[in-house]
């Protein structure tokens, strides 16, 4: 399997590009890298190009762009997840996860129940681009700084549906929320493992481009039940149908 990295790297033939510090660990240590190594760049712009390393040391490796593998496309889904603040180690488990699902945006949220107080998004950020670097896609999710539920909501875009999942039981089954609204602009909602408070429930329940849905009779932890949503969204609505 050929070596993928992300980087902000312009990517044309001929480029000469130069990984350093944990890039260049990784294609030197890990992957154990030699000259004449082929590997895949990508940027999240200009497809994917194949590059051979032509020099390395311990400290960096020097590559030379040589042809595009497979050109820029867009997205087929359109799917934001904003999930409240979790453990950290459920939350990078969330979002390698969530990017192998084709997510486009994460937006980690504090909620009345939430149990961190802080979130480390540079972290998150890496955890992405390893997650797309093994999964083959050509971009990386979006990681937004985490703000307050209310503060999310006060500015939402027009035309993307919010599908809210309920853990108390309300709304109507995902799957006929999600065969109702088809392929559009959506976002995902998941609460914290203690639930929504009742006043963000009330709030969530009256805005108009919000749906309250069902996940099934049992509760789910906060990352399970995010990523059976967003299994139930590929192969309902997203690029599990192809």
């Amino acid at each position: 399997m050929t070596i993928r990295l992300f980087g902000p790297w312009p990517l044309a033939a001929g480029t000469r590009i130069t990984a350093e510090n944990e890039q260049a660990h990784y294609l030197v240590h890990v992957m154990r890298a030699r000259e004449g190594t082929e590997v895949a760049l990508f940027n999240g712009h200009d497809g994917e190009w194949l590059a051979e390393v032509t020099g390395l040391n311990r400290k960096q490796c020097v590559l030379v762009v040589r042809n595009q593998r497979r050109p820029q496309t867009p997205e087929e889904t359109d799917v934001w997840l904003l999930f409240a603040a979790i453990k950290r180690l459920r939350i990078d488990f969330l979002v390698e996860k969530a990017c192998e699902l084709g997510v486009s945006v994460l937006w980690p949220l504090f909620t009345r129940h939430a149990t961190m107080t802080r979130v480390n998004t540079d972290r998150l950020r890496a955890h992405g681009i390893a997650a797309a670097e093994q999964c083959t896609r050509l971009t990386v999710p979006e990681i937004r700084p985490v703000v307050p539920l209310g503060t999310a909501l006060a500015d939402w875009p027009e035309g993307r549906r919010l599908i809210v999942c309920d853990e108390s039981g309300g709304g109507e089954t995902i799957a006929d929320a999600m065969t109702r609204f088809g392929s559009g602009p959506v976002a995902l909602l998941v609460g914290p493992e203690g639930g929504f408070a009742k006043t963000e429930l009330d709030l969530l329940r009256i805005l108009p481009f919000a749906t309250t849905v069902s996940l099934g009779p049992r509760i789910l932890r906060a990352e399970t039940a995010a990523l059976a949503a967003l299994a139930c969204w590929q192969a309902l609505c997203g690029d599990w149908r192809r």
